[in-house]
């Protein structure tokens, strides 16, 4: 399983589809095996004869209505693809999904095991002739190979949000003090002379 860098992924995600958030409960994002999901890619690209594999392709989700259930509305799936016998073949390995709740995020990136179906529900995407496409709006279905269940990763922002509410005084470790009088309000100091 390879990783890409938290940059990478935060980058990738800000052109995510929109997606109700359903399944990341707690700590965890978790689907059962068999769950189907629907996605679209990110960007367009060919396949032809000379270079009918593609390794990398990213996904995110898209509601389609033969999928039963959704991903977090910022997600990123990594998935590799190959055509043969005029179908596209795909496959996802990794995924990256960031779930929102208010001002604070989670962040989910692990296995993710899941194979692209047709509408026909015959395995692969329909292609024929000699070159094939795919596009961001050309939705389809993944379903998962196995269940998922993708810990939520350590959050940097989340905890420099937290101090910063601190310091705001927002945060019990930090009340607002007291007030108290200027020191030029109070009673001028007396001054003694010899």
């Amino acid at each position: 399983m390879s990783f890409k860098s938290t940059p990478f992924w935060l980058t990738a995600l800000i052109g995510s589809a929109l997606a109700t958030p359903l399944y990341a409960a707690d700590s965890t994002l978790t689907l059962p095996s068999g769950a189907s999901v629907g996605v679209e890619v990110v960007e367009e690209h060919h396949f032809i004869e000379a270079q009918p594999r593609l390794n990398n392709m990213l996904l995110h989700p898209i509601q389609t209505e033969s999928a039963t259930h959704e991903l977090p509305e910022y997600c990123v799936l990594v998935a590799n693809a190959q055509v043969s016998n005029e179908r596209i073949r795909i496959t996802t390995q990794d995924a990256t999904c960031i779930e929102t709740h208010d001002a604070e995020s989670t962040i989910f990136s692990g296995s993710f095991k899941a194979s692209a179906y047709a509408e026909d529900s015959q395995y692969g995407l329909p292609c024929s002739g000699g070159t094939c496409t795919l596009a961001p709006g050309d939705a389809f279905v993944l379903t998962l190979d196995e269940s998922i269940s993708i810990t939520a990763q350590d959050n940097p922002s989340a905890e420099i949000n937290a101090m910063r509410r601190q310091a705001n005084g927002e945060g019990v470790a930090n009340p607002i003090p007291a007030e108290r009088p200027e020191p030029s309000e109070g009673t001028t100091p007396s001054t003694s002379t010899d």
